[in-house]
């Protein structure tokens, strides 16, 4: 459903469908859903006209409140803090766009990133409002992503990812190992983890494979590369840790590192270094590496 409010400064409004339930008002459904946000706070987004309906009516803290209605607002998440790292365009067509991501952006807004993301910023340094990455890497991995530009033939450029037709190689500092006869496979099944944010491997049917084979050596620390096979959320960093060779500045994998605040001189030592392609639209061999090194 096309959302009746613009996209601001490279912001695109959230959408919320409404459940059936007993609420009395919209106003009272949002302030019991988002409760971190408050009543209060809604009511006076609503008096500014900053909450609509898929019919682009203005909602009052009066509106009645009616099931299956989408409402459409816009998020003000708390001061964010500044990335202090750029990211790059490499590539721009009708169809899609090649960004370099630096460490520590998320590639879309979740949680307490709404501005300080890559596909915010993007939207705001091309004007391309209909912008949607067909992938996605972690916030603490630097490297390449692509974007659909056009609707119409956004699937064509998914359905590559989904039918594992891209080759993707990423880069990853870790400790030397004399134990491993590279290259090495590492094939597993990787299932939701504890606590929620970490991926684990268990015992069944391998999901997820990943081939990986050795670049150079300096001292106690090798370059190393990894080709995905799968997509699996955290893929390369768990496989990396299961062989022995955890990812230097990984604070989730092999064990949780407790939070500390964030240190943007000591980020993950993971690359999403290139992508490569049949471009569905064009049929030409596409092939594209980040300018980024660890």
């Amino acid at each position: 459903m096309k959302s009746p409010l613009p996209v601001v400064d490279g912001v695109a409004p959230s959408r919320q469908t409404l459940p059936a339930g007993g609420w009395e008002t919209v106003l009272d459904f949002l302030a019991e859903r988002h409760a971190s946000v408050g009543a209060d706070v809604w009511a006076s987004r609503m008096l500014r006209g900053e909450v609509v309906d898929e019919r682009a009516q203005r909602l009052t803290p009066a509106s009645p409140y009616r099931a299956g209605a989408c409402v459409f607002y816009y998020r003000e998440p708390p001061d964010e803090t500044r990335v202090p790292f750029d990211e790059h365009v490499l590539h721009m067509d009708a169809h899609v766009l090649v960004a370099d991501k630096p460490h520590f952006l998320p590639v879309v807004p979740a949680g307490r990133f709404l501005r300080e993301t890559l596909l915010v910023r993007l939207k705001r340094r091309t004007g391309a409002e209909h912008l949607v990455p067909v992938h996605r890497i972690d916030r603490e991995t630097a490297g390449l992503v692509v974007f659909s530009v056009d609707p119409l033939t956004r699937g064509a450029y998914a359905s590559l990812f989904q039918r594992r037709e891209v080759s993707k190689v990423y880069h990853a500092l870790a400790p030397a190992c004399e134990a491993l006869d590279f290259p090495v496979t590492r094939r597993s099944r990787i299932v939701a983890g504890q606590p929620f944010f970490r991926m684990c491997e268990v015992e069944g049917e391998p999901n997820a494979e990943t081939r990986v084979d050795l670049v150079g050596r300096e001292g106690a620390s090798s370059l190393y590369e990894a080709r995905p096979v799968t997509g699996r959320k955290h893929q390369v960093r768990l496989h990396l840790a299961a062989l022995g060779i955890p990812i230097m500045g990984d604070r989730l994998y092999p064990e949780v590192i407790e939070s500390a605040p964030e240190d943007f001189s000591a980020p993950l030592k993971l690359l999403a270094k290139s992508v490569s392609f049949r471009d569905p639209v064009t049929g030409r061999e596409r092939h594209f590496e980040s300018a980024r090194t660890l």
